[in-house]
């Protein structure tokens, strides 16, 4: 979930969850308070708007109370001069938050609370007569008195006038009343705490867990260990995030194994050229040690001697060559000129080359061209001169047999041109046959000097043929022979409408 779409979710959520919650809550304690109003204080049909003012509950607290005592003033007048009637009276107000005052003509007969609380209401009393109320109605004294008042007339049986009156304290309210606001703010207040906490839990889970294994992700790189995995768990932003750090940790890892194996390679490098540059310089030195000892005492030894220096220096001209096209390979350097070639012309020219070098090292060589003359391919002549080469003298230096042979084969091959160059070796163990275009491989583990060679000559070729847009590979046969086979794309022209 996008981080976008997560505040909208956690926005909607701390609106809708308090509201749901606190809704299904006082409903419930609503109805809870409610019926326990109505059994306790004889209520009936209350509601939590009826509730709200505090007039309207205490109004509604006396209406039973005011009938039982108009129907007793009705009954018998002289009842309300009856202390023990007018004390069970009051005690039921009192249950009421209420209490009972009674008036004969101008003097207070009965106060049903301490008389220091009712001299603010017996100043402020209604003359016999001036009010109207009823048992649902009551006159409200402000001021000091700050009461609810509700009065019944009568005549006592000598003709006195009478006014008893219930007075109930505004300013006290139930105790349910109360609990029943107190819980509402109190499950109010909870919810909205349940809620932040699991919005702010699943927000930190959401955003500290990633972040979390990113952290313990960027030390392990930072302490040089790439060998583990950093899985993608989400699809937010700090999922992709974690993807690219994935992503940085694989490119790392490879680089960083790529840079091993360089330094492997680099050091194999080394150690191949201080093998194959000290042998023909050891033969250099002893020969020409020989000569200026006076060990070659006639001129045939010398012209051979020479000839052997000559010789030498040629392998170490070849090898010197070798390690400077390696070095462009390595920098992708190898200057190409590109140009369209006959295959005959160019194979045939190649052949002839070929030919007098093999011929001059007692090896036999076959030349078989199947190409039609105008078939044409782009390539660069002396590239391809040099892939020819090293693959045949690659055969040369390997050939263990008396009669040595090394054919040259042409092919068309639909879009391709093959080259297949056999000979008839000691071949190629399957085992090490998929790694003989590897830089620096070596078939020969115990490295016979006199093979010589830095064990990258197939590897130029390989990369060569690459360039060329082109493939090579080779099959083989221990004490058979191999052959090493790589295609060129045909030249075609296309065709202008005119």
């Amino acid at each position: 979930m996008k981080f976008k779409t997560r505040l909208v979710v956690a926005f909607f959520t701390i609106i809708l969850i308090p509201l749901a919650l606190s809704s299904a809550l006082v409903c419930m304690v609503g109805k809870y308070q409610l019926s326990s109003i109505e059994k306790n204080y004889g209520i009936k049909n209350t509601t939590v708007e009826s509730l709200a003012s505090s007039v309207t509950v205490l109004t509604r607290l006396t209406e039973q109370p005011y009938r039982e005592l108009e129907a007793l003033i009705q009954e018998d007048p002289e009842e309300m001069e009856d202390a023990a009637q007018l004390e069970s009276l009051n005690g039921e107000l009192q249950d009421k938050k209420s209490y009972l005052l009674v008036r004969k003509n101008d003097t207070i007969a009965y106060i049903g609370t301490e008389a220091s609380k009712a001299e603010k209401v017996i100043s402020q009393l209604p003359e016999y007569g001036a009010a109207e109320t009823t048992s649902e109605n009551g006159m409200y004294l402000g001021g000091k008195a700050q009461v609810l008042l509700k009065q019944i007339d009568f005549q006592y049986s000598d003709g006195s006038e009478g006014s008893a009156f219930i007075v109930t304290n505004v300013g006290s309210l139930i105790p349910e009343v109360k609990n029943l606001f107190v819980e509402i703010i109190v499950c109010i207040f909870l919810v909205l705490v349940f809620t932040a906490c699991v919005l702010i839990i699943w927000i930190y889970r959401s955003v500290m867990g990633p972040v979390g294994k990113m952290r313990e992700a960027t030390k392990s790189i930072k302490e040089g260990n790439l060998d583990f995995e950093l899985p993608v768990e989400t699809d937010d932003e700090l999922g992709q995030l974690c993807g690219d750090l994935e992503d940085m940790r694989k490119r790392l890892k490879n680089t960083a194994e790529e840079k091993l194996k360089f330094d492997k390679e680099n050091k194999e490098l080394i150690s191949n050229i201080s093998h194959d540059l000290k042998t023909p310089v050891t033969t250099i030195k002893g020969y020409a040690e020989g000569i200026m000892d006076g060990v070659a005492d006639t001129p045939d030894k010398v012209a051979k001697y020479v000839r052997t220096i000559y010789n030498k220096a040629s392998e170490m001209d070849v090898l010197i060559n070798e390690l400077t096209l390696y070095s462009k390979i390595d920098t992708n350097r190898i200057p190409y000129n590109f140009t369209i070639l006959s295959v005959n012309d160019y194979f045939n020219d190649c052949s002839e080359d070929l030919s007098l070098d093999l011929e001059a090292k007692n090896v036999e060589f076959g030349y078989f061209n199947y190409v039609e003359p105008k078939v044409k391919v782009i390539a660069d002549p002396e590239q391809i001169k040099r892939v020819v080469h090293n693959i045949v003298n690659n055969s040369v230096k390997y050939m263990d047999k008396d009669k040595p042979k090394i054919n040259l084969r042409v092919k068309d091959v639909g879009d391709f041109v093959q080259v297949e160059i056999e000979d008839n070796g000691k071949g190629i163990a399957s085992k090490d046959l998929p790694n003989v275009f590897e830089r620096f491989y070596r078939t020969d583990a115990s490295r016979n000097s006199s093979k010589g060679g830095s064990g990258i000559g197939l590897s130029i070729v390989k990369k060569i043929i690459e360039e060329h847009g082109g493939k090579i590979w080779a099959t083989s046969r221990e004490h058979t022979g191999t052959t090493m086979y790589f295609v060129l794309r045909k030249y075609q022209e296309v065709p202008v409408n005119e």
